[in-house]
């Protein structure tokens, strides 16, 4: 895919968001679009982990709920203004995650899942005994101020204007990532993912790579925490649990993980199943499970795979009949 060809996407993504603010005129179905789109960040970051590393977390909701954390201590506290508290909170997120990442990416397979697991649950329980810094189970409050990046919080938070928001960072994002895994970072990573002795053997820093996918990835979930946190005012324990990335994780399945643009596509049909199956059927998870099942039987690459071989052009072209050998 061309430059010129992922500026018009973008382009006509950043339209069509605009363009879906404007008609929908139920605040609560822009609010729910809202937690969609949320959602769609944080599944872009645990697709990004399993796309260029081949490993699957069920620890990225420590990421997602530990930058609400911060930030609603941050702004309790009066340490730093509330933009500077958020780029802090993203640039320490990344550190901790590729400090973190240089030790549990050497093990492989289910244990790294059981280690992320682990270290997940962990702060999970800390967050829900920690009362007096936390609020406990009870959560916490997040008191953004009255104005964030100059822009009064009475308009931010008008459910169109807080949509477009979030859908301007995501739409963003996955330019950010496509551009990002075009060049040598993307390649090696690659390498690294597909055979890491022979990526060694070529002169590869295979560790390196891995810690800092891994570190991008917790950066993304962390950056819908805040988002989350912005469009709730709210955090608690239940953001940390493991059952917020296993959420996360079949929304990964759904999409496809292969496409950057999966992750996002997997998220908003959760939600449309979650909101629009839950009005009528109480039991809307199991009729999701049959279509998670469908499409991992079906469709392996996600529904973003199945879409790309039906759009035209995508088909690859069939092989040519080989020739047959020239007598002697």
């Amino acid at each position: 895919m061309t430059i010129v060809r992922i500026g018009l996407y973008t382009a006509c993504a950043l339209a069509a968001g605009g363009a879906l603010a404007a008609l929908v005129g139920s605040g609560t179905v822009l609010s729910l679009l809202t937690q969609a789109v949320v959602y769609a960040v944080f599944a872009s970051g645990v697709g990004l982990l399993l796309r260029q590393n081949g490993m699957v977390s069920f620890g990225h909701a420590l990421y997602f709920g530990l930058s609400g954390y911060a930030m609603g201590i941050a702004l309790e506290l009066h340490w730093l203004p509330a933009e500077l508290a958020m780029l802090a909170t993203l640039a320490a997120v990344g550190v901790f995650a590729f400090v973190i990442g240089l030790v549990i990416v050497r093990v492989p397979g289910v244990a790294f899942s059981m280690m992320t697991l682990a270290i997940g649950q962990m702060f999970f329980l800390t967050a829900s005994r920690s009362r007096g810094l936390t609020g406990g189970a009870d959560g916490m409050n997040v008191n953004w101020p009255a104005t964030l990046f100059g822009v009064p919080q009475s308009l931010l938070l008008r459910p169109a204007v807080l949509f477009l928001v979030c859908w301007c960072v995501l739409v963003l994002l996955v330019l950010g990532l496509a551009l990002l895994l075009r060049g040598r970072f993307g390649a090696v990573t690659e390498a690294v993912r597909d055979n890491e002795e022979r990526a060694r053997f070529i002169g590869l820093r295979t560790l390196v790579p891995r810690a800092a996918i891994y570190a991008l990835s917790a950066v993304i979930a962390a950056l819908a925490g805040l988002l989350s946190s912005l469009n709730t005012g709210f955090i608690s324990p239940e953001a940390l649990h493991w059952s917020v990335s296993g959420v996360a994780l079949m929304m990964v399945v759904v999409g496809g993980y292969k496409a950057l643009w999966g992750p996002p596509l997997g998220a908003i049909v959760y939600f449309l199943f979650k909101d629009v199956l839950g009005e009528w059927a109480s039991h809307w998870m199991a009729i999701f499970g049959v279509a998670l099942i469908s499409v991992i039987v079906f469709s392996p690459t996600g529904l973003a795979g199945a879409l790309q071989r039906l759009l035209p052009g995508r088909r690859k072209p069939r092989a040519a009949p080989a020739r047959p050998a020239a007598a002697h």
